[in-house]
C-alpha cells in the first residue's frame, strides 16, 4: 500500500492550484493519503479525497475544521499501526516522547516544523514529517514523503522533494 504524506499545506479554497502539480499526480497515485495538519481549508481536504482516502489531523492553523478534525489518530493500514498529530514537540526527545504517546504505534506522523525526517530510532516508532509542500520556511526545497506499508511491515519511507525549487531527476 502506497501513502502520500502531507503535512502543513496551508491552502484554502481560492489557493489549491498552489499545490506542485506533482502532488496531484501523487495522490493521484495513492492507495490513501496521510495530512499530519495544517490544512487549512475543508476545499483542500475535498480535493485530495477526490483522489484517494484521506486521514487527516488538526493543525494549530486548522481554525475552520476544529469540529471536523481530530487532534490526533490511529489507524491501521495493511497491518501497520499509524499514529498522526500535527505537533510532536522538540527535536529533543522526541522518539520517546512519541513512543510513550502512541506505544502501540509502528509509525507516528507529524508535522508543524515543516522540516522533514524520516528517521527509526532504536525501540521506537519509525518517525515521518513529510515537510511542507507550500512553505518550505528554513528548508532548502518543498517536500512530501512516501510511506509503503505491507502484510504488518514498513518497507520504503523517503522524503520527495516537489515543486520548482526540487532537483531535476
Amino acid at each position: 500500500m502506497r501513502l502520500l504524506v502531507l503535512s502543513d499545506t496551508h491552502l484554502g479554497a481560492l489557493s489549491v492550484h498552489r499545490m506542485p502539480p506533482e502532488v496531484w499526480t501523487m495522490a493521484d497515485e495513492a492507495d490513501a493519503i496521510l495530512h499530519a495538519g495544517d490544512v487549512c481549508e475543508a476545499a483542500v481536504l475535498a480535493a485530495l479525497r477526490q483522489r484517494a482516502p484521506v486521514h487527516a489531523v488538526l493543525g494549530n492553523n486548522d481554525v475552520a475544521l476544529r469540529r471536523q478534525l481530530p487532534e490526533d489518530l490511529q489507524v491501521e493500514l495493511d497491518g501497520v499501526r499509524i499514529a498522526m498529530v500535527h505537533d510532536a514537540g522538540p527535536t529533543s526527545g522526541r522518539a520517546a516522547r512519541m513512543a510513550r504517546r502512541f506505544p502501540a504505534a509502528d509509525v507516528v506522523v507529524f508535522g508543524h516544523s515543516h522540516a522533514p525526517v524520516v528517521e527509526a530510532p532504536d525501540g521506537g516508532p519509525l518517525l515521518v514529517n513529510p515537510g511542507s509542500p507550500t512553505q518550505r520556511r528554513r528548508q532548502p526545497v518543498h517536500t512530501v514523503a512516501w510511506l509503503e506499508v505491507a502484510d504488518g511491515s514498513v518497507g520504503v519511507a523517503k522524503i520527495v522533494e516537489v515543486g520548482p525549487l526540487a532537483a531535476a531527476t
